[in-house]
């Protein structure tokens, strides 16, 4: 059984890389968010537990969470290896999750933050969900959605200072659970900055060789 944690901060790619691990090798691609949004919809005691907490805006609490991921962890389609996006966040759920389930690898996708503000900051909206890069692949006319002409979005969170913020906390909140995955010999670092698919071949190496 391969079970993989994916680390990296908004922005490295890390959605991207999830999926195409897990079309590559088969194994379930888990987040936390599908995690708490499936056990609401399946109506569970757990569910009903989180849907309280997100209904009144609060934060589902750690041992709730951590109980709907051992839940989700303990299904048939978790058998021969999944791969978890976004949990655990701190050295606090690692801890919680090493206790019902042992993790053979933990990727960390680094992308230096000049390059995060870059790519972040760099992308415009549109209200009929058209999305554009003013570098990577903007629209043809000046500010203007192709698809709509409706004028074209910044929105708050892309822009440099909030994108700075995110990646303040993300850093301050991941160092120490690096630190941890790195104690216990399991943590590997991959170039970001690199193409998608070579991103993707530097993270196959590291699971082949498992």
């Amino acid at each position: 059984m391969v079970n993989i944690v994916l680390l990296g901060p908004p922005g490295s790619g890390k959605g991207t890389q999830a999926e195409m691990i897990g079309s590559e090798y088969g194994w379930p691609q888990i987040s936390t968010g599908n995690i708490l949004r499936h056990a609401i919809e399946e109506g569970s005691d757990l569910g009903k537990k989180a849907k309280s907490y997100m209904d009144e805006g609060e934060l589902v609490p750690d041992d709730l969470v951590d109980e709907i991921v051992k839940q989700r962890l303990g299904k048939p389609d978790c058998e021969g290896g999944y791969l978890l996006d976004g949990f655990p966040r701190d050295v606090h759920q690692a801890k919680a999750l090493d206790s019902f389930s042992k993790i053979k690898l933990v990727i960390d996708i680094q992308v230096p933050d000049e390059q995060i503000i870059s790519r972040l900051s760099g992308r415009r909206v549109c209200d009929c969900g058209q999305t554009y890069h003013i570098q990577f692949n903007p629209p043809k006319g000046e500010g203007v959605c192709d698809l709509c002409g409706k004028k074209l979005i910044h929105r708050e969170d892309d822009q440099p200072d909030t994108i700075s913020h995110r990646l303040e906390v993300y850093h301050r909140k991941t160092e120490p659970l690096i630190e941890f995955y790195r104690g216990h010999g399991v943590l590997e670092v991959v170039d970001g900055t690199k193409h998608i698919d070579d991103i993707f071949e530097a993270i196959k190496s590291k699971i082949d060789k498992l």
